[in-house]
């Protein structure tokens, strides 16, 4: 910093004023310590930076390692939200989710001197290895578990989504509405499939046994198939695209016409939903949200805020397979 001040003509102070972006700096003074770090090839030392003010810069993520759609924009939406607010990532993926890998993993960040952990945590095994963590640093976790009194939660609203698309089909005159649902396990489904069956309830309508599957377009095909030999009803509610895709594969192939015979509803618009064979009616998660969200939260709880609960509205996308 003294060589870079010395070049540009200004102080040391100058110098660290404009690496904070400190406004009080003159544009052409600013330009001139700019071009003087951009000739020297300056770079900060984050390492003696985080010695004077204890702070890194630095976010730990624990994520499952799991390629499904919901996780990995999850992820997605968080690295680029801490990078716009100045931080970095630093990412544990982990097959299991038992203690005996959440704890090693937090153990770690805090070995690298992170400033706060986040922990994406969709399934009932994550939030109870949760249990077993204890952090000097803030820590939030992007879930929609009931059980974390004293730990900030950031998640979208998927009792709220599964309702909606239900009273959509309602509203376009479908009576027998049934739920194709993902696994119980994780909480996404178990809201949705929620949402579901309030809509059902608050319409009068006979709320039919879900038919359990996984999450997968596989596992949509075979509860399509299913429904071909027993019954096509009026309207499909998939708990995702995948699914939806499946089931629109099973119809397609038995000649069930799609909306005319059923509708079909998804969840989550993935970027190929509007491309399927009909394009597909599903509800929006808004990760680029959840990201900006949870990392506000992060920042707020490492200056002092007390505990958040953040719910974020999904938004439903209207296509030709339930118009």
């Amino acid at each position: 910093m003294s060589d870079v001040a010395a070049l540009a003509g200004v102080s040391h102070q100058t110098v660290s004023r404009v690496l904070n972006d400190h406004p009080s700096v003159r544009p052409e003074t600013r330009a001139r310590v700019l071009d003087a770090i951009a000739t020297l090839g300056y770079r900060r030392n984050l390492a003696a930076r985080a010695l004077v003010t204890r702070r890194t810069g630095s976010v730990g993520v624990v994520t499952p390692g799991s390629a499904l759609f919901g996780p990995t924009s999850t992820l997605v939406a968080l690295e680029q939200a801490a990078r716009d607010a100045g931080r970095y990532v630093s990412v544990a993926t982990l097959r299991s989710f038992g203690p005996q890998d959440v704890v090693p993993a937090v153990e770690h960040f805090l070995a690298q001197g992170v400033d706060g952990i986040v922990v994406v945590a969709p399934r009932t095994d994550t939030v109870a290895a949760l249990g077993s963590v204890r952090a000097p640093v803030p820590v939030v976790v992007v879930s929609s578990a009931p059980d974390l009194p004293a730990v900030s939660t950031v998640a979208v609203d998927q009792e709220a989504g599964g309702r909606a698309a239900t009273e959509h089909l309602l509203a376009a005159g479908r009576r027998r509405v049934v739920h194709v649902a993902g696994p119980e396990e994780w909480f996404d489904a178990r809201d949705r499939l929620r949402g579901w069956r309030a809509a059902l309830d608050a319409a009068g309508v006979r709320v039919p046994p879900p038919l359990p599957a996984g999450w997968s377009a596989a596992d949509g095909d075979a509860i399509g198939r299913h429904l071909v030999e027993t019954g096509v009803p009026d309207a499909v509610f998939a708990a995702n695209d995948q699914l939806a895709l499946g089931l629109l594969h099973a119809f397609r192939r038995a000649g069930v016409r799609v909306p005319d015979d059923v509708a079909v509803v998804g969840f989550d618009d993935e970027p190929g939903s509007a491309f399927a064979a009909p394009p597909l009616t599903t509800v929006r998660q808004g990760f680029d949200e959840l990201g900006e969200r949870t990392v506000r939260v992060l920042v707020d709880a490492l200056e002092g805020g007390g505990v958040a609960r953040e719910l974020i509205a999904p938004e439903l996308v209207v296509r030709d397979s339930a118009p």
